[in-house]
């Protein structure tokens, strides 16, 4: 019997198809060092964002002679040691596809609720306030917004912004043949830093000084909006409260944080800035999406 562990869980509907293909599924969460031992008991494990899968964990593995699969159950993999793994011969993948569309209208949900005063509205007037005149927000028609990693998650918000009545640019290493048109163009990353209203993350975890600090912020328009809902570690959060005490960042819209869980950032608590507790994938059609490429992996890997 193929033994899963789903250590951050797993939609129903997957754990059913599985389970009907004759596979134990379990989606207890394991602390760093509980999971050495449990990674000795299964065949796959497949984990989201909380679980962090280093080198102690593969070695564990190894030892136990049993582990063959690890699933990223989304899309960045940099929570999993990826090329340690490879190197210890076991197999690493990710569902790339499943959750675009999920981040990219999370990462829109935001630009509106940080353009309109959303979040802080909703807060004050669930303490009692009703404060009409202090939220006099902004459009999002007409403006420019730069898009910094253009895949699928890019690609899919930069089509609403579009649709928006707004003006696209791109930053990638890779540049995607047919996209470009009156709205949407790939730039150098300085150019897309000058010119943009809005500026949205979308790449992976980035090695060295987080893509947005201090440098990079002062390259920026004045009164630009900053959007992350890829990883915590590409924004220094420091350095965004500064400049947004400043009044050179307009606002900032967060679902991931350096720190995760997160509690107590200043952030969370400043009236331009919108947060959401790393829910990017979470709609019910993605983890419905992500729980139907798992099966298809699994039954592709163990020919079920």
């Amino acid at each position: 019997m193929i033994r899963i562990f789903a250590t951050d869980g797993m939609d129903k509907s997957a754990i059913a198809a599985l389970e009907a293909k004759g596979c134990e599924v379990k989606t207890d969460f394991y602390e760093p060092e509980a999971l050495k031992d449990a990674v000795k008991e299964c065949d796959v494990l497949v984990v989201r964002s909380a679980t962090k899968v280093r080198a102690p964990h593969i070695d564990a593995a190894v030892e136990g002679g049993r582990l063959k699969l690890i699933i990223r159950a989304g899309v960045g993999v940099d929570n999993i040691d990826v090329a340690y793994a490879k190197e210890k011969g076991l197999t690493v993948t990710n569902t790339p596809k499943a959750s675009s569309e999920a981040v990219a209208e999370l990462a829109l949900a935001h630009m509106f609720s940080v353009a309109r005063y959303i979040s802080a509205a909703g807060a004050t007037m669930r303490e009692g306030k009703w404060e009409k005149k202090a939220y006099n927000g902004i459009e999002l028609t007409g403006r420019t917004v730069g898009i910094v990693g253009y895949g699928r998650i890019g690609q899919a918000l930069g089509k609403r912004c579009q649709a928006l009545g707004m003006k696209v640019l791109a930053y990638d290493i890779f540049k995607v043949e047919g996209l470009e048109c009156e709205t949407m163009k790939y730039v150098e990353l300085d150019e897309l830093l000058a010119n943009s209203d809005i500026i949205s993350l979308h790449v992976p975890s980035l090695e060295g000084q987080p893509f947005v600090n201090a440098e990079s912020i002062a390259k920026m328009k004045d009164g630009v909006i900053i959007i992350n809902t890829s990883r915590g570690t590409n924004v220094d959060e420091q350095a965004l409260l500064e400049a947004l005490e400043s009044g050179k960042v307009y606002g900032a819209g967060l679902d991931v944080f350096s720190k995760e869980p997160a509690t107590g950032s200043p952030l969370f608590s400043h009236p331009r800035v919108s947060c959401t507790p790393h829910i990017g994938a979470n709609t019910k059609e993605a983890q419905a999406r992500i729980g139907r490429e798992l099966v298809s992996i699994i039954s592709e890997k163990f020919g079920l």
